[in-house]
């Protein structure tokens, strides 16, 4: 990895539609997405020669449950999560993926990708 890149850098996901630093959630707003989290739909893989991706699509009513500094104001869609900010929301799914865009015309909708043969970092 390039000094001072992180894995979404080197992925080229614009960083700046993120916030600048992970926002967890209160306890109080993870009880109110709690309901959703059944409904969470998770896509299967698909990949092209570099990544593989997945969708996943959020029950629409959970947009409005959700934070407002998760939120784009300019664009009308979420920003681009953190692993803590998403994961924090009921989203889950194995280590190595990264939120690198929201579907504008469904923005329930958030696309994540991982570098193919992801393997996690030894700890």
């Amino acid at each position: 990895m390039p000094a001072g890149q992180s894995l979404a850098e080197q992925m080229g996901i614009d960083i700046s539609r993120r916030n600048p630093q992970p926002r967890p959630l209160t306890e109080e707003e993870r009880a109110r997405l709690d309901e959703f989290i059944d409904s969470i739909h998770y896509s299967t893989r698909y990949s092209d020669s570099e990544y593989e991706y997945r969708h996943v699509q959020l029950p629409k009513a959970m947009l409005k449950a959700i934070p407002p500094e998760y939120h784009d104001k300019s664009k009308g869609t979420l920003k681009l999560l953190w692993e803590e900010e998403w994961r924090g929301m009921g989203i889950t799914q194995s280590l190595g993926w990264e939120h690198y865009e929201v579907h504008e015309p469904e923005p329930h909708i958030l696309l994540f990708k991982r570098p193919l043969n992801y393997q996690p970092p030894q700890q």
